[in-house]
């Protein structure tokens, strides 16, 4: 059974979670919460939620006491505060972990889990505690049988008191948790995103990108034990980045996709055999790209080498003053279908003109469960 402290602690840990769902569509837009992400946890505030306090019973009289109501100010009257004076709002931030996070997402979106294909290949080796033994490091000693051992040797030896129940083990009563080495299969993800850096990519769009990929990634982390993220950054050539590189580089000449494509060809041929990894594939773009002979050369690539390997291809297509917009119509029209090979399309589509529309193309591509 809970305990009181206990049950008040779920009760407050289910209203943070359905503030964070009610304002979910706002989170999704918040630049500052990328920053906020640690290991595992996530610094969230939550407006509307007073702090947790102690509340005391009704007192007759004491320290306190006497005319004037609740909030009145002290010496001067029921006048109001002004200025720098008046009682500031108060935010509460909580930790959450990315996966309640995740979860909540799916949640909200309606998102079903992630089954991931292929064949399981890949194990991990863990320690599993197995059983318990009379030697081991201090770290893994067990209490209760180390207790339970010293009060089975004092009722045998008649030294036990119930009128004063001392329980002291000796060396001989002490029990140690055992452990083997074990080995999982597990689903391992390999993501990789694919960014155009061109000059009609600006910072706006870039912003939308970043934030669009952190999710991204959030959700297919909470599906895969195993997850490996690769950038790809592409003008008229493309190279493999890192992280921080994708998020902030910015060239001035022309779009060639199929370069990154090209690219994600190669990286996967060398890395990421299918039949041991689940592949996901995300391309950001404004839509531009330099002729018809590359988009031609971009749908060759993907029919070929690029869709009968990964679970899906998403392309993200944000919007810009400067790019043309219509590579979004190029893939519909040479894959009416998604490229469906029978188990779902793989190439899925949307459009972020703006922070808001995150919402909507998370589930777009996600709503499938690939």
């Amino acid at each position: 059974m809970l305990s009181k402290i206990e049950q008040d602690h779920q009760r407050f840990r289910q209203i943070v979670r359905g503030k964070i769902r009610r304002d979910l569509k706002k989170f999704l837009s918040r630049g500052e919460l990328i920053g906020r992400e640690g290991k595992r946890f996530v610094s969230i505030p939550v407006h509307d939620i007073d702090i947790p306090t102690f509340r005391y019973g009704d007192n007759a009289s004491g320290v306190g006491m006497g005319e004037g109501e609740e909030g009145d100010t002290v010496g001067k009257g029921n006048q109001p505060g002004k200025g720098g004076e008046q009682e500031g709002k108060h935010i509460l931030e909580v930790d959450v972990s990315m996966e309640e996070l995740a979860d909540i997402l799916a949640e909200e979106l309606k998102l079903p889990r992630i089954k991931p294909r292929g064949e399981h290949r890949i194990t991990t080796v863990r320690d599993k505690f197995t059983g318990i033994r009379p030697t081991g490091p201090a770290s893994l000693r067990h209490f209760k049988r180390t207790y339970r051992e010293a009060l089975k040797r004092q009722l045998s030896m008649g030294t036990y008191n119930p009128d004063d129940p001392v329980i002291i083990p000796i060396k001989r009563d002490l029990r140690f948790r055992s452990w083997n080495e074990v080995r999982k299969p597990q689903s391992n993800a390999a993501i990789i995103y694919m960014m155009d850096v061109s000059g009609s990519m600006g910072d706006e769009q870039k912003e939308l990108v970043r934030l669009e990929a952190f999710w991204i990634d959030t959700w297919l982390r909470r599906n895969y034990e195993g997850i490996e993220s690769r950038y790809i950054v592409h003008d008229v050539r493309a190279a493999e980045v890192d992280k921080k590189t994708f998020f902030s580089v910015r060239e001035d000449g022309g779009t060639k996709i199929s370069s990154a494509y090209a690219c994600a060809r190669a990286l996967l041929e060398e890395h990421y055999d299918p039949a041991d990894w689940n592949i996901y594939l995300f391309h950001f773009s404004d839509g531009d790209n330099s002729s018809d002979t590359d988009n031609r050369d971009c749908v060759k690539i993907l029919d070929q080498h690029l869709l009968p390997v990964c679970n899906m291809f998403g392309y993200c297509q944000v919007a810009s003053s400067y790019g043309s917009g219509s590579f979004i119509n190029v893939l519909h029209e040479a894959f009416p279908k998604g490229a469906d090979m029978g188990d779902g399309p793989r190439l899925v589509t949307s459009r972020v003109n703006a922070k808001d529309d995150i919402y909507e193309s998370l589930r777009t591509f996600f709503k499938q469960g690939r």
